[in-house]
């Protein structure tokens, strides 16, 4: 009886934790009426469909496919395995390789065929439903409604339409936020810097954004100073998300200014208009004062984007603060700091460390504890010990070729001669 394990997976709105059962349930039907045996299942809920690199369902199946689990992978349809061309691809042949077939109720056995076709045709399925996802959001924003997330300042207004469904996009001034809004405007105004501002929020215990503690990057950059809507302009389009093709992750890059969408929502300004232009001349100066770094840094910024994305020092992301916990990274002159200290304020631990001494520390007590003669010497000692299987495999050949010699140089003593001697024993 064949063994055949069970795939399914949702990731739309539209779609439910439910979803996963029927798929499940008319499986189980399949397989009952082609009597082959279902030795597991596996799922992924929410996740879509563009990758499966990120998704730990179809890992698990690929491992159990690997170790001989079962012999055909049954699923509703190929898209629910995966809309992406390669990934179908990809997957289609490392599960050949293990001798499992692809099974599903929409297309029947998966062929090389199916690969081509039908992955082209999901493949055109999501850009064709991104183009729509788009140009739904563009009328939303163009409507003043907001076509993103929750902005710091605001909630989200629920109501329904007239035939029951909710409207979105819709948005009310959070009053309490939005004093914290006016009042990091000001202090900024007034010339106090983004790091200072961040710090007496979180000593004072102001919740940022989504109950994070504040960061100097939360006020200036892409922050509360920043954002157009606080002075009454909903931007859109800003940026664009693709994903990288070897993590499945999203990556955001920057639209040029002429595709943004702007749309007046005076009912949602929280800064007056004199608020944020003493705003805008200070950043002005500030732009003007600094101007060679901050030339220097979208210079650099600019080449990592063209690069493949790896950590900038050895030691990047790997090293956290004995006191607060929070993550170490580059605070000023090439020196590692504790960034809940230098960038938030919620953290007494001043002291630096010089990125060379750090990462000298570090490889050399690598070298001690791990490649040090003392730490390899014990366990070599059962490796010498104990022949492997390699070694006794050559030492049989040598034995067997020997007997064999042997019985050659005796059954030739009958009919030989020196000449034939010498031939038959020489090594």
């Amino acid at each position: 009886m064949p063994k055949v394990a069970l795939y399914a997976r949702y990731s739309t709105d539209n779609q439910s934790v439910v979803s996963i059962e029927d798929q499940f349930r008319i499986c189980r039907e399949h397989a009952g009426r082609e009597r082959w045996q279902v030795i597991d299942t596996y799922h992924d809920a929410a996740i879509s469909g563009a990758s499966v690199i990120l998704r730990p369902g179809v890992q698990s199946l690929l491992q159990d496919a690997q170790r001989g689990k079962f012999d055909i992978v049954l699923a509703e349809a190929l898209d629910r395995v995966s809309r992406d061309q390669a990934d179908v691809a990809t997957l289609f042949k490392h599960l050949r390789f293990a001798g499992v077939q692809i099974v599903t109720l929409a297309e029947g056995e998966i062929s090389e065929l199916h690969v081509g076709l039908k992955g082209t045709m999901n493949a055109l399925f999501l850009k064709d439903l991104a183009a729509k996802t788009h140009r739904g959001l563009r009328g939303r924003v163009e409507k003043g409604k907001a076509g993103g997330g929750l902005c710091y300042g605001y909630d989200v207004v629920k109501r329904t339409d007239s035939e029951g469904e909710p409207i979105r996009g819709e948005r009310t001034i959070n009053e309490a936020e939005a004093a914290i809004v006016r009042r990091i405007f000001g202090e900024f105004a007034v010339g106090k810097s983004p790091r200072a501002i961040a710090t007496d929020l979180n000593r004072d215990g102001i919740s940022g954004p989504f109950g994070h503690t504040w960061g100097d990057t939360t006020i200036r950059g892409n922050g509360v100073v920043n954002n157009e809507l606080y002075a009454g302009v909903l931007v859109w389009n800003r940026q664009r998300f693709i994903k990288d093709p070897n993590t499945g992750k999203r990556v955001s890059r920057p639209n040029p200014e002429a595709k943004w969408i702007r749309t007046e929502v005076p009912e949602l300004r929280i800064v007056d208009d004199e608020l944020w232009q003493r705003v805008k001349l200070r950043q002005a100066e500030l732009a003007k004062q600094f101007e060679s770094t901050i030339k220097g840094v979208r210079a650099a910024r600019a080449e990592r984007l063209n690069r493949l994305r790896r950590p900038a020092f050895l030691l990047s992301g790997l090293l956290t603060c004995g006191c607060c916990g929070t993550r170490y990274g580059i605070v000023v002159n090439d020196r590692y700091g504790c960034l809940g200290h230098f960038r938030k304020g919620t953290c007494d631990n001043g002291r630096t460390i010089r990125r060379d001494d750090i990462e000298r520390r570090v490889l050399a007590g690598l070298t001690d504890k791990l490649v040090s003669p003392e730490a390899v010497a014990p366990r070599c000692v059962p490796m010498r010990r104990r022949p492997t299987a390699r070694t006794m495999s050559g030492a049989r050949k040598r034995k067997r070729a020997a007997v064999l010699l042997g019985r050659l140089i005796r059954a030739s003593r009958g009919f030989s001669t020196p000449s034939r001697m010498e031939c038959i024993s020489r090594p």
